[in-house]
């Protein structure tokens, strides 16, 4: 049995931390006069999201690796019912 991440999650937090980042490169640091900032923000969020979602698929890939090794086998099986003559009857209260 073993808990496997996964990988949506991971990529589209990626994506949205690729989009914060972006924000803070565009707003945060002092840009040139010729470039309109909207046209700027645009460029670094698609190299953000892209980015992004490689580093949120390698973190789900890491983790998913950790899990195989942490893995334990377990053996399930089939147990067959008992007669309903074995329990209790539900509507005999004391």
């Amino acid at each position: 049995m073993r808990r496997a991440p996964r990988y949506v999650p991971f990529l589209i937090l990626g994506g949205l931390l690729g989009i914060a980042v972006a924000a803070i490169i565009t707003f945060g640091l002092p840009g040139d006069a010729t470039y309109d900032r909207g046209s700027v923000f645009g460029f670094f969020m698609v190299m953000g999201v892209a980015g992004g979602v490689v580093v949120g698929g390698a973190a789900a890939l890491v983790l998913d690796r950790l899990s195989v090794r942490r893995s334990s086998h377990a053996v399930v099986e089939s147990v067959p019912e008992d007669d309903a003559g074995d329990l209790p009857d539900a509507g005999d209260r004391s």
